[in-house]
């Protein structure tokens, strides 16, 4: 390695560090943000908490975000991409409609049952006017596989001819509710009840 070669390794290697440690004070702030809402919801969740809770000083959050709203799109537009990929997990375009459905399904059971605290942050973004309407047409699209796979499934005269709201609220809404009730000791949701729960999900919305 010559000196210039040199020296262009440690300024890349400086850069780098400096990339990681930002990009872990804004991971800090996302999961500090996700915390609080779970426990005290959007309003009561100043920035001064979060800042605390990330262990930063509350000006180093406007350097990542331009405002708690911001900070709030921000954290719901990348929570919704980690469900995208865990809902789509080896689903396949090609698979048939009711094969790829329990697919989807199950995934999407899987996630909202490991993955509490996203779950619970999804379930307060959908209840608040915190989130604005770019990002929840963002988070949307998160939704599209599902969605075209109904629309296939209407032209097939395999699923009931209703607006995707409809058919989430009848099939995906209700894994909230089966989380809800184990967090509570109510229910042991285990695999012979999440072959129950999907057989009810689909037995809701096929023709």
């Amino acid at each position: 390695m010559n000196v210039h070669s040199f020296f262009v390794y440690l300024h890349f290697n400086k850069v780098m560090k400096a990339v990681s440690k930002s990009q872990i004070k804004r991971d800090a702030l996302l999961k500090a943000t996700i915390c609080l809402v779970n426990n005290n919801g959007f309003h009561a969740t100043p920035m001064s908490k979060i800042a605390k809770m990330a262990n930063v000083s509350p000006a180093t959050i406007y350097l990542y975000f331009k405002n708690k709203q911001d900070l709030a799109n921000q954290a719901y537009i990348e929570v919704k991409s980690s469900f995208s990929n865990c809902a789509f997990k080896d689903y396949e375009p090609n698979m048939g409609v009711e094969e790829g459905f329990k697919k989807i399904w199950m995934n999407i059971a899987t996630f909202k049952l490991k993955e509490v605290d996203h779950a619970m942050f999804l379930s307060q973004c959908d209840n608040t006017p915190m989130i604005d309407e770019e990002s929840r047409q963002e988070g949307l699209k998160h939704l599209q596989p599902l969605i075209a796979l109904w629309e296939r499934g209407k032209e097939e005269g395999l699923v009931k001819p209703y607006s995707p709201f409809i058919l989430y609220a009848f099939t995906v809404y209700p894994i909230s509710f089966l989380l809800n009730t184990e967090m509570k000791g109510w229910c042991k949701v285990d695999k012979p009840a999440l072959e129950r729960a999907y057989s009810a999900a689909w037995d809701a919305i096929k023709l």
